[in-house]
């Protein structure tokens, strides 16, 4: 049974004993660990340990533990296991998290990860694969269960029972009609509360849809905004295809905003935990901008020299550069900011960049005219107006 254990204090005795070959310690020290403990174990331990590490976990706490894992931390874990154990991971993953994966994957590990699935699994994959990076198609569960109608609530049922085993979800039931268009919603609750006479049509609800090519970020905050437990996804003339449920929409929301907030800190988003990062990888995230903004203080830098005469004749001057840099910094930022979140919300794309310029040079204009005026009243008002004719 797992319990509440100290990961950092598990995480410095583990990583000599996984050094020395100690390996039944690590088995005892990790034992009663949670699966999401463990993960995070995991995630803290060098790179080359990984590996390791998640060979000495039972097959159970293992294939818990990937799958809390982000894609491209199981894309690096993989990378390091031996083939029998690659194929068993990747045989027990959902069809969903297959096509995510396969996306971290190299090709040509890809192409035999697919090989080796049977029939049923191999065209759940492809067919998701089929989708656009990006939108809700690839983010599905097709592992859905739908009713018609025409059912009564006992055919129902007896349908949910049947599919207990690979259901993604049993408690939102789409309800379709003969062309499986969906037509309706029953929730489960609902279902459990009628006699098994009742006719599905007289239970079912109206129902909100996403077509399987949306954007999978606008779809899952959808679902969230809506409150829902699950959303169907359906093909452009309204087929079901499968379905978005709350726990993933949770995970989509997550990473995007993850993106967002490394964006918004002038780094490229990292896409795995912090100590699972190479330290070269982490040094590619933040160059370039570290780069441009290097450009920018250079500039800054030749604008002073420009400036160096005036600046030696009226030494309080100086004093304002400072707060010059510091405030054309603040404003990028919030400019940075700003359309950053919009363009994560959808309220800008990548073809309104003539109008963000525009709007962004306005009201830097604006900006930079009030905070002039500010400026020059209160420097006036501590330094004299004579100030400026002795500078100009």
């Amino acid at each position: 049974m797992s319990q509440n254990v100290d990961v950092s204090s598990v995480l410095e005795t583990i990583q000599p004993e996984l050094s020395a070959g100690k390996f039944a310690a690590v088995v005892e020290h990790v034992s009663l660990a949670s699966p999401d403990q463990t993960a995070d174990i995991l995630e803290r331990l060098p790179e080359r340990q990984q590996p390791v590490f998640y060979r000495l976990l039972p097959k159970d706490r293992a294939l818990a533990v990937f799958d809390i894992l982000s894609p491209r931390q199981q894309s690096d874990l993989i990378k390091g296991l031996q083939n029998r154990e690659v194929v068993e991971i990747f045989d027990s993953l959902d069809p969903d998290d297959r096509a995510l994966l396969l996306d971290e994957l190299p090709a040509n590990l890809s192409t035999r990860l697919l090989r080796g699935l049977s029939g049923d699994k191999r065209r759940h994959t492809t067919d998701l694969l089929g989708y656009p990076k990006g939108s809700i198609g690839r983010r599905m569960s097709p592992h859905v269960v739908s009713t018609r109608e025409t059912y009564t609530v006992g055919q129902t049922l007896t349908r949910i029972k049947s599919r207990l085993e690979d259901a993604e979800t049993i408690y939102t039931i789409p309800v379709v009609d003969d062309a499986r268009r969906v037509v309706g919603v029953v929730g489960l609750r609902q279902l459990l509360g009628a006699t098994p006479e009742v006719m599905i049509r007289d239970l079912m609800s109206a129902v909100h849809v996403a077509s399987a090519y949306h954007c999978a970020e606008d779809a899952a905050r959808l679902c969230f905004e809506l409150r829902l437990l699950a959303m169907p996804i359906v093909d452009s003339e309204g087929r079901l295809l499968g379905i978005l449920t709350v726990d993933d929409a949770g995970r989509i929301i997550e990473h995007a905003e993850t993106e967002d907030t490394a964006l918004q800190g002038g780094m490229e988003p990292l896409g795995r935990p912090y100590f699972s990062t190479p330290v070269r990888s982490l040094v590619r995230s933040r160059i370039m901008w570290l780069a441009v903004l290097a450009v920018g203080a250079t500039l800054t830098v030749h604008v002073l020299s420009i400036f160096e005469t005036t600046l030696e004749q009226v030494t309080a001057l100086a004093l304002f550069v400072p707060l010059l840099i510091g405030t054309g910094g603040n404003t990028g930022n919030q400019a940075a900011t700003t359309v950053t979140r919009a363009l994560a919300l959808g309220d800008v794309r990548g073809s309104d960049l003539l109008r963000v310029l525009a709007r962004e040079f306005t009201v830097g204009l604006t900006l930079g005219a009030l905070l002039g005026t500010l400026g020059a009243v209160i420097t006036g008002a501590i330094f004299g107006l004579s100030i400026g004719r002795r500078s100009g």
